[in-house]
């Protein structure tokens, strides 16, 4: 899996309750090279997503989000995304944001290095790194 990058604005949002990550609904977001995300983004509409026709949910399960020690961790249950009826765009970014949040803030990112793209009936799946978790904060 490619190396997480978190948003900038995400510490902030995450220090003004903004994000609560062991309820709030964190979803992904995809996105092409030329549309690529940067760390000064901060919520949703500052991105230019590909089109979802024939995606499956992009809607992501937390599995843990938890202390231990004064370190915290989330943990994201892998997510496999899977064209259905058609191939789905190509996308180079994957990016985590909060669904639940009103501005749907961004979270972080994971740049694949080139356009992966799907034909009808293939899958993706998005290794969260159920060991590291996607984030820790100490």
């Amino acid at each position: 899996m490619a190396a997480f990058n978190k948003f900038n604005a995400f510490v902030e949002a995450l220090a003004e309750k903004v994000h609560n990550l062991g309820s709030d609904q964190i979803v992904v977001a995809l996105c092409t090279a030329a549309n690529a995300p940067v760390v000064g983004n901060s919520v949703l509409g500052d991105l230019t997503q590909i089109s979802y026709t024939n995606c499956s949910s992009r809607n992501v399960t937390t599995d843990t989000s938890e202390q231990t020690g004064g370190t915290y961790k989330l943990v994201l249950d892998d997510l496999t995304l899977t064209a259905g009826g058609g191939a789905i765009a190509a996308f180079r970014y994957i990016v985590l944001y909060n669904d639940t949040a009103a501005s749907d803030n961004l979270i972080g990112f994971y740049d694949y290095g080139s356009d992966l793209t799907l034909a009808d009936g293939e899958s993706l799946t998005i290794d969260f790194d159920g060991s590291n978790g996607v984030l820790t904060l100490a």
